[in-house]
């Protein structure tokens, strides 16, 4: 799997945002999917969060914005959460929840993955951020591609 246009079909990316439609429902967090080909010659980390500042992540309210980023050459990915959400979650959430995603990576069902994480993910934020207004502050698509701009 090399290709950022095959890792989800057009259903299964369909599937993807309603997880993160449900996810957000219930919280005032906000959840994004980015997917590129490679995170380059820098650190995989280093790229997520450079991504998360350029889809505007870090303009929420709550700085409570979580951003799963997937090299898909690199088979690689981070989830990046803001200090808000950071500040609140248990010491190995990310880690559990990233646990989850490589399983089913594994077994080369990508979608699942996605689905599994930012579903768990979407737990945290409604016990810490619970739905008050919703507002989404955030588009539920995908990002692609190298982000320079949105």
């Amino acid at each position: 799997m090399s290709k950022v246009e095959d890792f989800l079909s057009a259903k299964e990316e369909g599937e993807v945002i309603e997880a993160i439609r449900l996810a957000e429902s219930e919280t005032s967090g906000e959840i994004r999917v980015h997917l590129e080909k490679s995170h380059g010659d820098k650190d995989i980390f280093e790229r997520s969060m450079e991504v998360f500042h350029l889809l505007k992540m870090d303009n929420t309210k709550l700085s409570n914005g979580v951003l799963i980023y997937v090299a898909v050459e690199d088979r690689d990915f981070v989830i990046y959460g803001d200090k808000g959400i950071n500040d609140v979650v248990p010491t190995d959430f990310w880690e559990s929840t990233k646990d989850i995603i490589v399983a089913r990576f594994k077994e080369g069902n990508y979608k699942q993955g996605l689905i599994e994480g930012i579903l768990k993910a979407g737990e945290q934020l409604k016990a810490h951020f619970p739905w008050s207004e919703n507002i989404n502050e955030l588009p539920n698509t995908i990002s692609r591609g190298n982000a320079t701009k949105e």
